[in-house]
């Protein structure tokens, strides 16, 4: 007759308790409900996920049309879907790699300007955020990479398909968008006059007014360097610069002595 010690009795319950976790890691997490459904199944679901403003759901079905049916025209449609949710799900940089990849893939893409208009959006708002509000920020005095992206961008659009529907609020973007960044110079060559570094605030004004030829900050930049060559004792710049601004601007505010002082409330005391 076989004999059972405690440590073999404890041997055996170690083994059967070893491969019962074994079977159960097997089992699936969860179950697929979009097991056995074809490619339009899957988009009709994630539109309708996209609709009701479950950007994670759609995604994920999205991403599984593509996986399963790479080649029907539903995965290219749902290329772009992916990039517009990651937008919506406020994820600029995924949105931005979605966007840039089904570009790459379809350059000849019949939609494929819609997804150059939605990789400016991204990178047009992408620093509008709450934080910004909150604070009242202007955008010309934030970080104008996201602002210079969203420009090229928008120029490619009207430059390759300039009858394209989305070509004219493109065109505004760019126009508002090359406010902003002459704004973004103005307001560093600003930043440097107060502190005394003529040089440096001169160069940033001429900066805006060679880049951005027809920005109505120019009329600020062009003033800025009268009175940064002014203090610098450069008078042929001087006069240079005030016959420019007299050209371009000649009922300008600043020839009685400049607006009301713009500084944040904490520079006024």
């Amino acid at each position: 007759m076989a004999r059972f010690t405690l440590g073999s009795l404890a041997g055996n319950v170690a083994l059967v308790g070893a491969l019962l976790l074994g079977a159960c890691s097997s089992l699936p997490d969860e179950i697929d409900e979009t097991t056995g459904w074809n490619a339009q199944k899957l988009y009709s679901e994630a539109k309708a996920s996209m609709t009701e403003g479950g950007y994670d759901r759609a995604i994920k079905m999205f991403e599984k049309l593509e996986a399963r049916y790479p080649y029907g025209r539903f995965a290219q449609q749902a290329q772009i879907e992916v990039a517009y949710a990651y937008y919506k799900s406020n994820e600029p940089a995924l949105a931005l790699a979605a966007a840039d990849r089904f570009i790459k893939l379809h350059p000849n893409h019949p939609n494929v300007d819609y997804v150059y208009y939605l990789k400016g959006l991204v990178n047009f708002n992408e620093d509008l955020g709450l934080l910004a509000g909150l604070s009242n920020q202007d955008l010309s005095e934030r970080d104008p990479k996201g602002a210079r992206e969203a420009f090229e961008t928008f120029r490619e659009l009207v430059t390759r398909f300039p009858e394209s529907r989305y070509a004219e609020d493109s065109r505004q973007r760019m126009q508002y968008l090359v406010n902003s960044l002459a704004s973004h110079e103005v307001h560093v060559a600003r930043y440097y006059y107060r502190r005394g570094a003529y040089i440096a605030a001169a160069n940033r004004a001429q900066a805006a007014v060679t880049s951005y030829p027809r920005a109505p900050a120019n009329e600020e930049a062009l003033y800025l360097m009268v009175k940064s060559y002014e203090a610098l004792g450069m008078k042929d710049l001087q006069s240079d610069a005030e016959r420019v601004l007299e050209k371009n601007f000649p009922n300008s505010i600043y020839y009685s002595g400049g607006p009301p002082d713009t500084r944040p409330w904490w520079q006024l005391w």
